[in-house]
C-alpha cells in the first residue's frame, strides 16, 4: 500500500458579514485593548518609527511623511502627571569671578602706565625719549582715524545714502505730449562712424597760451586766480548768423552747436535733467538750448554715488556758478599778454563798440550722415600754442576744482598729493564727473582739437568760495581722454544719430513748422520728447526764426 503524503489542512477563518458596508465590523479578539494610531490611505509608508519627531531636519522633507491625522505617533506621546514633588529650582545667576580674574578699571591702567613711563623717564635720565614715543604713538593713531575718515568719507551714518529727489529743468505742461520715450539701455550697442568733416567757416581771434607760466606753477607755488573782464558768448543755434547763413545755403539739414551735440552724445552717463528745443522747419533741423535755462553751468560731482546736497557754499547751484566762473578765468588767464592771433574772419558775436571779448575761434564743420543730410556743428577753441617751423595747434582749456570738503576726492588733499597721486586724483574726478569731463573730450574731437590743458584750481579756504588757486597743469589728447575714461566715440555718434532720426521722424504742422523738447528725467535715465506749442519759449531774441525758412523758397 503506497503512502499518500499528508496536504496541509486549510481551516476556514470566521467571516463577518457587513451588510451596511465593507470591512470589519468589531475589532478580533487579538487586537483588543491595543493602542491604534488613526491613518489615511492617502499617507506615504517611509518610516517605521518617530519617536522624536525631529529626524528630518530639512524643512522640505519635515511633512513628507506627515498624516492628515496630525504628527505620527501621537497616540504613543508621554503625558506627565502634575506631580510637582520631584521639582527642584534651579540658579542661573552669574557666578562672581574671584579679584585677581577682574579687569582692572581703566583709570587704573592709565595710572599704572604712567607709573611705569615714571621709570623709564628717571632709567634714561630725562623726558625726550618718553616725549618721542608718545609723538610717534600720537601720530600713528591720527593716521588711523584719517584712514578711517578716508575710508567712510567724512560720515559715519549707517545704510545707503538717501537723495532728494531731484526736479526737471524744465516745468512740464499739462498739455504737452509724449511723442517718443527714449531708455537709455537701448543706447548702448548702437555704433556709426561718420566720414572726415569738411570745414564750412572759420573766425575769431585766439590769445597765444603762454608755456612759461604753465612751468612755473606748482602745489609749492601755486598761482592766484584771477577774475578777468572778457565777455562771453554763449549763442545758442538759431541766433547765429552764420548758422542761418549756411542754412539758407542749402549746406545742411541738421544744425547744432558742439556743447549741444556733445550734451546728446554722452547723454547715458547723465544724472541731473537737461532739456534742449527741437524746432523743425520743412526738411531742416535746429537743436537750441532755451534762453532762460542752466544748459551751459557746469555741474560737479554729478556722478558720484553722493551727489552735493548741502546748502550754502557747497550747495549744486552755488558749486555749479563756481566751477563754470573757475573754467572762465583760468582759460583766459593762462593766455600771454602778447596780441592775439586774428584769423581771416571775424567774431560774429562782437560789434563795434563793444567790451573786450574772450580768446575764442568758432570753426563750422559739416559731417554727412547716413541719409547723405548734413550736419553742422559750431565748435570752439579756447588758444592756440605755436609749434616748430611756424604751425599752429589749437587746443581748449578747461578747469577741475577741488571742493572745500574731502568726501568727493576721496580724502586726497591735492595740495599735498597732487605730485605724488596725481593719477589718483584724475581717476576720481573722472570717476565723480563723469558727464561733463565726457562733453569735454567730445567737443575737443569733434573741433579736432591738438590737446586739452586741464587745470587743477583749489579754494584758498574751504567755506570760501570766492577765493582760489591753481595747484598745476596738465595735457592730454581728446582721443586718450576718452580711452582712459571708456568713452567710445563710434558708440556716441550711433546715440546722436538716433536721436536726430527720432526728430526727423516726428509729425510737422500744415505749415511745416513744430517745435519739441528733448528732456532728460531728473530721476530716470531715460529721454522724453514732448511736442510743445510753437510759441513756447520764446523771447526778444530768437522771434525772428522766419529768416532761416526763407531758405525753402530760394
Amino acid at each position: 500500500m503506497v503512502d499518500v503524503p499528508s496536504r496541509p489542512k486549510f481551516a476556514l477563518p470566521q467571516l463577518q458579514d457587513n451588510p451596511a458596508g465593507w470591512g470589519p465590523c468589531e475589532v478580533p479578539e487579538q487586537f483588543k485593548d491595543t493602542p491604534y494610531q488613526p491613518f489615511s490611505k492617502d499617507d506615504r509608508l517611509g518610516k517605521v518609527a518617530d519617536w522624536s519627531g525631529n529626524v528630518y531636519q530639512d524643512r522640505r522633507a519635515a511633512n513628507k511623511y506627515g498624516s492628515v491625522y496630525g504628527l505620527g505617533g501621537q497616540a504613543y506621546v508621554y503625558h506627565h502627571e502634575e506631580d510637582e514633588t520631584s521639582f527642584q529650582l534651579v540658579d542661573t545667576g552669574r557666578i562672581p569671578k574671584p579679584m585677581h580674574q577682574k579687569s582692572r578699571p581703566k583709570f587704573s591702567q592709565q595710572k599704572i602706565k604712567r607709573d611705569r613711563e615714571k621709570r623709564d623717564e628717571r632709567r634714561m635720565g630725562g623726558r625726550q625719549p618718553i616725549a618721542k614715543k608718545k609723538g610717534r604713538e600720537w601720530d600713528r593713531q591720527r593716521q588711523q582715524q584719517q584712514r578711517k575718515r578716508n575710508q567712510f568719507g567724512y560720515s559715519y551714518e549707517r545704510g545707503p545714502v538717501v537723495l532728494k529727489p531731484r526736479l526737471p529743468s524744465v516745468q512740464v505742461s499739462s498739455d504737452w505730449d509724449v511723442l517718443e520715450e527714449i531708455d537709455f539701455t537701448r543706447l548702448a550697442k548702437l555704433n556709426y562712424q561718420p566720414g572726415e568733416p569738411r570745414e564750412l567757416h572759420f573766425c575769431g581771434s585766439l590769445g597765444y597760451y603762454d608755456v612759461q607760466k604753465e612751468k612755473k606753477i606748482s602745489p609749492k607755488n601755486p598761482l592766484p586766480l584771477q577774475c578777468q573782464e572778457q565777455i562771453c558768448h554763449k549763442v545758442t543755434t538759431t541766433d547765429d548768423p552764420i548758422i542761418r547763413k549756411l542754412a539758407k545755403q542749402g549746406e545742411g539739414k541738421v544744425f547744432a552747436t558742439d556743447t549741444i551735440v556733445a550734451t546728446l552724445m554722452a547723454c547715458a552717463r547723465s544724472q541731473y535733467s537737461w532739456d534742449i528745443v527741437v524746432t523743425k522747419l520743412g526738411d531742416l533741423m535746429f537743436f537750441d538750448k532755451r534762453e532762460d535755462s542752466r544748459f551751459d553751468m557746469l555741474t560737479v560731482d554729478e556722478t558720484t554715488k553722493d551727489p552735493p546736497q548741502e546748502e550754502g557754499v557747497n550747495s549744486p547751484d552755488s558749486l555749479s556758478t563756481e566751477a563754470t566762473s573757475i573754467n572762465q578765468t583760468f582759460a583766459q588767464q593762462m593766455l600771454t599778454k602778447d596780441p592775439p592771433l586774428d584769423l581771416s574772419n571775424p567774431n560774429p558775436f562782437i560789434s563795434e563798440g563793444d567790451p573786450q571779448s574772450k580768446s575764442v575761434a568758432y570753426r563750422y564743420l559739416r559731417w554727412n550722415l547716413k541719409d547723405n543730410s548734413g550736419l553742422v556743428v559750431r565748435c570752439e577753441y579756447d588758444a592756440v600754442v605755436p609749434q616748430p617751423g611756424g604751425g599752429k595747434s589749437y587746443i581748449n582749456i578747461r578747469a577741475l576744482n577741488e571742493l572745500g570738503t574731502k568726501k568727493a576726492s576721496a580724502g586726497i588733499d591735492w595740495r599735498k598729493k597732487f605730485e605724488q597721486q596725481r593719477g589718483a586724483i584724475i581717476a576720481t574726478e573722472l570717476k565723480n564727473n563723469s558727464f561733463k569731463i565726457a562733453k569735454w573730450a567730445l567737443t575737443s574731437i569733434l573741433a579736432q582739437a591738438s590737446y586739452i590743458k586741464f587745470g587743477y584750481v583749489s579754494r584758498i579756504f574751504n567755506r570760501d568760495n570766492s577765493k582760489h588757486e591753481i595747484l598745476g597743469v596738465q595735457q592730454v589728447k581728446p582721443l586718450e581722454l576718452a580711452t582712459q575714461m571708456t568713452l567710445d566715440v563710434p558708440n556716441a555718434w550711433g546715440v546722436l544719430l538716433a536721436i536726430v532720426e527720432a526728430c526727423r521722424a516726428l509729425p510737422v504742422d500744415k505749415d511745416q513748422y513744430a517745435k519739441y523738447l528733448v528732456l532728460k528725467d531728473p530721476n530716470k535715465p531715460v529721454i522724453r520728447i514732448f511736442r510743445v506749442p510753437k510759441d513756447a519759449f520764446e523771447g526778444s531774441d530768437n522771434s525772428d526764426d522766419s529768416d532761416v525758412g526763407g531758405s525753402q523758397d530760394e
